[in-house]
């Protein structure tokens, strides 16, 4: 199924069927994302059950096919495509004898490569230590001691209580950061509220393109790449639209199904930018089988953000790929509810500005920009 492994992080990955509509496009989703994080995939173990083991997750008989597949394979970790509990990883560990990681874990570790920008960075260090405090990793207090946290330990305090006090002390401070971040994202953004600006975020599903459609607006040279999450730190560009007409553009992270929602209050500041637009810009892969359910977990995120009433301009992206064309549709009442582009080869941008230009001419609700 997979090549041969040539070095680097290796992994065996678990896959289970809970009776999911679309669980096998779920699975090579994850495969995706496992190697987005820069590991190898060995194999992957799939199985059907009607509700996870409360000590497991997988059945005990899984769990003894998962290890013997680690032993055949040689792998250094076990990556399961759900969420586990504390305990369950534990109890994994104990008897796969090796790593074991979560959905969540890699998705954060993916975070945590990606991050450029101060405030990115900030925002999944918080994330990884509210992941963290939950199960207390071993190894945390070394790490601190190695940036010259000697002298934090109190005499008499177990591994356990150093850990997480050390972790609150990172927790508070990162969050006082933030806040700083935040109140200045928030003056920026006033200014722009009393220039008049008309604020556009460009939201959709990782992998759909819209740092590309960023970058073929704006002329931009934010990085994008055909991978999940790409991005994940808000850009903001002046986009002029015609002789008249000029909007501020943002990129955002793109979302993922079983998104953690611990990432989604990590990276609340920089989706504020999302929350205070105008117009959402929802960029979509027209061509993935999936699309109607990534639609529906970018909604269910926006929803969770408080952005559910922004109104939205569909974009339906990566027409060359199907030799479809340019093109504009329109709601019953001739309003531009979706445009067809290719933001690679740059076909229908010109539709889009077009699009744009109708949209700050529409009566919209109060999105409280101030």
């Amino acid at each position: 199924m997979f090549e041969r492994h040539k070095g680097g992080d290796a992994a065996v990955l678990v896959c289970l069927d809970f009776n999911e509509p679309d669980y096998q496009d779920g699975v090579d989703e994850f495969v995706q994302l496992v190697e987005s994080a820069g590991v190898a995939p060995l194999a992957v173990v799939e199985g059907k059950r009607a509700r996870p083991d409360p000590a497991y997750f997988a059945g005990s008989g899984k769990v003894d096919e998962i290890a013997e597949v680690v032993r055949a394979q040689g792998a250094e970790m076990v990556i399961f495509n759900h969420q586990l509990s504390p305990a369950q990883e534990r109890n994994l560990e104990r008897r796969i004898q090796c790593r074991v990681l979560d959905r969540t874990t890699l998705i954060l570790d993916i975070f945590a490569q990606r991050a450029r920008t101060a405030e990115g960075k900030l925002q999944v260090e918080l994330a990884q230590l509210a992941h963290i405090q939950t199960r207390l990793i071993r190894g945390w207090t070394h790490l601190e001691r190695q940036k010259g946290g000697i002298g934090l330990r109190g005499p008499g305090e177990t591994q356990l209580e150093t850990d997480r006090r050390l972790i609150g002390i990172r927790v508070k401070r990162l969050r006082e950061q933030l806040a700083t971040a935040q109140k200045q994202r928030a003056t920026q953004r006033k200014a722009r509220v009393r220039r008049g600006e008309f604020s556009v975020s460009i939201v959709g599903y990782t992998n759909a393109g819209k740092s590309t459609l960023f970058n073929a607006l704006t002329k931009a040279k934010i990085y994008a790449a055909d991978q999940l999450f790409a991005t994940l730190d808000t850009t903001s560009r002046k986009l002029f639209l015609d002789a008249e007409h000029s909007v501020v553009v943002s990129d955002t992270v793109g979302f993922i199904r079983n998104l953690p929602h611990t990432l989604v209050a990590a990276f609340r500041a920089t989706l504020e930018e999302t929350i205070h637009a105008d117009l959402l810009m929802h960029v979509v892969d027209v061509n993935h089988p999936m699309r109607e359910a990534q639609i529906e977990a970018v909604n269910l995120v926006l929803a969770e953000i408080g952005a559910e009433r922004i109104p939205q301009l569909m974009v339906w992206n990566k027409i060359d790929l199907k030799d479809g064309q340019p093109a504009v549709e329109h709601d019953e009442y001739g309003k531009i509810q979706a445009v067809r582009v290719s933001a690679m080869q740059g076909q229908g941008l010109d539709l889009l500005r077009t699009a744009l230009v109708e949209a700050m001419s529409q009566p919209s609700e109060d999105n409280e920009n101030t």
